[in-house]
């Protein structure tokens, strides 16, 4: 199977993303994840334990900021103070700007810190009474950073779902730029993801004869 390349959008800085004009929206999401020294079926090394959010589509949580009475660390922890519940980031745990595709002007921004496997599953028992838990916000997912023998089972198995607006390439960068996953085992996830979906479009829409 050949592998299919990492997408890429513009990335700017955050001083950039800041200059830019009332014209644009910013979106501002957390990625939560924790170093799992754990074996799945005894023989299949974790590595990393990492949360997504479903409300239809998966994503990370988080939300869009109102630039005209927030700033991005605060307007990002208002939206996870009705998500979570339990959790504040800071400018420290800022991770990389990015300016989205289509026809809409939106720059996402993207946080990520480290916890504990202990304040992971914290997050996750905080996230149930949180506000929105049940009404926009489905649930939490944890995201298998992991292929199994099969090359489907696991990572590329999860990207073979829906991903809201930019999650998707975030979830693919932060694993690069974080050093969790190698580019090439990205690139094979998601080829062998892209191939799952292709297949499954055949079943349902065959072609005609």
């Amino acid at each position: 199977m050949s592998a299919a390349a990492v997408p890429e959008l513009k990335r700017i800085s955050r001083v950039e993303a800041m200059r830019l004009g009332p014209g644009w929206s910013h979106s501002c999401h957390a990625m939560l994840y924790a170093a799992n020294p754990g074996q799945l079926f005894g023989r299949i090394p974790m590595r990393f334990s990492m949360q997504m959010r479903f409300d239809g589509l998966l994503g990370f949580p988080g939300g869009f900021v109102d630039r005209r009475f927030w700033s991005l660390e605060d307007g990002l922890n208002r939206v996870l103070g009705l998500g979570l519940g339990c959790l504040r980031l800071t400018e420290a745990d800022y991770l990389s700007s990015h300016l989205t595709e289509g026809p809409h002007r939106v720059v996402a921004h993207l946080y990520a810190r480290q916890l504990t496997l202990e304040q992971l599953h914290a997050v996750e028992i905080s996230a149930v009474h949180s506000r929105d838990h049940g009404l926009e916000v489905l649930g939490l997912v944890r995201v298998p950073l992991y292929t199994q023998k099969d090359r489907v089972g696991g990572f590329p198995n999860f990207l073979s779902n829906a991903f809201i607006s930019t999650a998707k390439y975030q979830l693919l960068f932060a694993l690069k730029v974080l050093n969790m996953m190698p580019e090439e085992k990205l690139a094979e996830a998601l080829a062998a993801a892209t191939e799952k979906q292709k297949k499954a479009l055949e079943k349902l829409l065959p072609s005609s004869s």
